[in-house]
């Protein structure tokens, strides 16, 4: 799948569990720019709503290996492998409450070789050398 402003694109399906057990079915489209190497993007579309949220990759790589006894993260967002290793679990809070989504775990692990191949994790930073360094000068000139 191809989007023309970023380089990876994956639509995951997704299910919200409600605090009741319920379930809704939710689009996730996880999205990556070489460009913005330590960032994924991420739009959730249910029946009624959409929410962007940006998640760190390393977060979501790490998330993906990781337990509910020691998910990944430690704020509004954290992701850890469900007791089924078939499914990622993704825990969202803020301002407007919480959610709680089940993922199936191959689209994610899938989305994340992709990013890699175009920019190692550990290898941002080069990535962002000649953005830092432009930023750098436009606020020295300004």
């Amino acid at each position: 799948m191809a989007n023309p402003t970023f380089d990876v694109v994956e639509v995951v399906a997704m299910q919200l569990i409600g605090s009741d057990a319920s379930v809704v079915p939710v689009a996730t489209e996880l999205s990556f720019r070489a460009a913005d190497p330590y960032t994924v993007r991420a739009v959730f579309t249910g029946a009624a709503s959409m929410s962007t949220w940006l998640l760190g990759r390393e977060l979501l790589a790490q998330g993906v290996h990781a337990s509910a006894e020691a998910p990944a993260g430690s704020g509004d967002v954290q992701v850890w492998r469900d007791e089924d290793p078939e499914f990622t679990l993704v825990s969202l809070s803020g301002v407007e409450g919480s959610a709680l989504l089940a993922a199936p775990t191959e689209p994610i692990l899938r989305f994340l070789e992709s990013t890699e191949r175009l920019v190692p994790l550990g290898h941002e930073g080069e990535r962002m050398e000649t953005e830092i360094s432009a930023l750098i000068a436009a606020l020295l000139t300004a």
